[in-house]
């Protein structure tokens, strides 16, 4: 089904916006407590808690209908319940977050996993330890009472415990697993691994795609569909053929999810290709964070503020929540979010990665026939994204918007991102990237390469650095065949073990994010104050330091000699 707005913008775009495919959704969370309903609306805009999230996180002490009928007894009191009164309606019928887990440490956890003799510098590894030890305490394994009485929770039952990020995200998280999951790999915690991959694939066989977490609340919008990845860092790590055959019907359900979903056809000097975005068709408040969205939509209509609930979803759904990126235009804010209208190179890049990796996969399996068609969807989307997304004057990819029918040429991390899944036709191409990077003014900061070079006040934009960005491309990077691409790789590692590390040694915890310009300085912006834990930036660094462990130091003079040209060049040459 096109929407109205869909069909105006193929009306009046010289781009032809020719189709957004839909299936059949699972239907939308109906907890009336959790994800709608009175309750909701009246505790969020009493504003009891200092983060949205704190309510529907809590656990019902009676069941939903006795909860709601006492809540009407209330309301019948007076419309609008005191805050006193509904803290007091909430003593008595729910209890705090966190009652759903119970106490877990992951039974294959040992000392001294074998990478940490890899790492040189003797302060490094030293860290690496303590940051291999914390996997114990992000470990969560959920009370079978959630299975047993699923409409007392927000929490979604999964049969295997997990490793969650951290802070408020104290539940399963889509693609932040990736990098945990390539940590704990590293960490030899194998059977933890595998339980998390089982997990989500059991989501998938549940859903039909992975929500974005492991709350009802999050169960009509994904995240980075990063699955296939998981499976293959646990095939890499195994060659376990039976678990492989056994998990690719999922992956491939979770594809055809994506493409028959979150998909639109776009005609470009006549010819027709097919990319992905992301799309939440729920026109309502997103509930964790339920008065943000309210304050954010007032003054508009009906119709603007589900337009913009569904792209505020939408961008949730991109994990780059909030962020410059998905404004409708270079001087908008967060109230002029139109994620389900932009194409965003990054996606693009990883479905191409994916794509080719399923192709892998039935090779291993030996099913020549079911291989050649992923490869040749890998070469379909290819071609779309060097004919829609692929800018050769500039030398990069560029994300591509639907209403203006034009690229947005900005500096951001993903601009990259065929890099990383080596997912572009000509060797050129890839080292022009390089060169657009040197030029882009990215380089200049001490501590990482900003999320954007513009300041929104949004924690997916400048001055903030995101562990999973800065290892995209340095490992994208790193597997270019140059040497100055390859030099580039360890410098930016370099730069991020030193960011991580100080934080560290002045703060004794590692956070989800870090601000480009202070030495060890945390991240911050947004919806929430910056959170502990973490789970990917815990995965990123114990990558790097596996990777690069016998060259990279805890000490300054972390920026090599070849740095000091590019960053030269780019304080005087504006971003073309």
């Amino acid at each position: 089904m096109v929407s109205q707005l869909d069909m105006r913008l193929v009306l009046f775009s010289s781009v032809a916006f020719v189709a957004c495919t839909q299936s059949a959704f699972p239907p939308p969370c109906d907890s009336e407590i959790y994800c709608s309903g009175p309750i909701l609306h009246q505790v969020q805009a009493a504003k009891l808690f200092d983060d949205d999230k704190y309510f529907v996180d809590m656990k019902l002490r009676e069941t939903p209908d006795v909860v709601l009928s006492a809540f009407q007894n209330l309301s019948q009191e007076s419309p609008n319940i005191p805050p006193a009164k509904l803290q007091e309606f909430l003593r008595t019928y729910f209890e705090k977050p966190g009652t759903e887990f119970e106490s877990w440490t992951p039974s294959d956890w040992h000392d001294n996993p074998k990478f940490l003799g890899g790492i040189a510098d003797q302060q490094l590894r030293s860290w690496a330890g303590k940051i291999h030890q914390l996997w114990k305490s992000l470990g969560r394994k959920i009370r079978s009472s959630v299975e047993d009485h699923p409409e007392l929770y927000s929490q979604i039952y999964t049969p295997h415990p997990v490793v969650v990020p951290g802070g408020r995200f104290r539940e399963l998280y889509y693609w932040d697993s990736y990098w945990v999951i390539n940590g704990l790999l590293l960490s030899e915690m194998t059977h933890t691994a595998y339980g998390m991959i089982q997990n989500f694939l059991y989501l998938v066989d549940r859903y039909g795609f992975v929500p974005n977490g492991g709350r009802i609340y999050y169960e009509r919008r994904s995240q980075p569909p990063f699955l296939t990845l998981m499976v293959e860092s646990y095939y890499q790590a195994t060659k376990d053929k039976k678990f492989l055959r056994a998990a690719l019907p999922t992956l491939e359900r979770e594809y055809q999810f994506w493409m028959q979903n979150r998909s639109v056809a776009v005609r470009v000097n006549g010819s027709e290709h097919k990319l992905n975005r992301y799309y939440v068709q729920v026109g309502l408040p997103r509930p964790e964070s339920y008065t943000d969205d309210l304050e954010l939509a007032q003054g508009l209509t009906d119709e603007r503020k589900e337009q913009l609930w569904m792209d505020l979803k939408a961008g949730a759904e991109s994990g780059w929540d909030f962020t410059s990126r998905w404004y409708s235009d270079s001087d908008g804010t967060l109230g002029s979010t139109r994620t389900s209208q932009i194409l965003p190179t990054d996606l693009n890049a990883l479905l191409c990665l994916s794509e080719k990796t399923l192709a892998s996969f039935h090779r291993i399996l030996g099913d020549g026939d079911s291989a050649a068609q992923y490869e040749q969807a890998a070469a379909r989307r290819l071609q779309a994204i060097e004919s829609v997304l692929w800018d050769a004057e500039r030398g990069a990819w560029f994300d591509f918007n639907l209403v203006t029918n034009s690229k947005h040429f900005e500096f951001y991390p993903s601009n990259l991102a065929p890099v990383w899944a080596q997912c572009y036709s000509q060797a050129e191409m890839g080292e022009r990237a390089v060169q657009y990077l040197k030029r882009s003014g990215a380089l200049q900061f001490p501590n990482g390469v900003p999320t954007s070079l513009k300041e929104s006040g949004q924690q997916w934009d400048y001055p903030n650095a995101w562990p999973p960005l800065q290892h995209m491309l340095i490992e994208g990077l790193s597997k270019m065949p140059s040497e100055e691409a390859k030099q580039l790789a360890f410098d930016l590692a370099q730069r991020w073990i030193k960011t991580n590390w100080l934080a560290y040694m002045k703060y004794d915890a590692m956070f989800e994010k870090y601000d480009v310009n202070g030495d060890g300085k945390p991240g911050g912006g947004g919806e929430y104050e910056v959170q502990l834990g973490f789970g990917w930036t815990n995965g990123v660094a114990l990558q790097l330091l596996d990777q690069y462990g016998a060259t990279l130091t805890s000490g300054s003079g972390c920026v090599s000699s070849s740095l000091l040209l590019p960053l030269a060049i780019s304080a005087a040459l504006p971003l073309q």
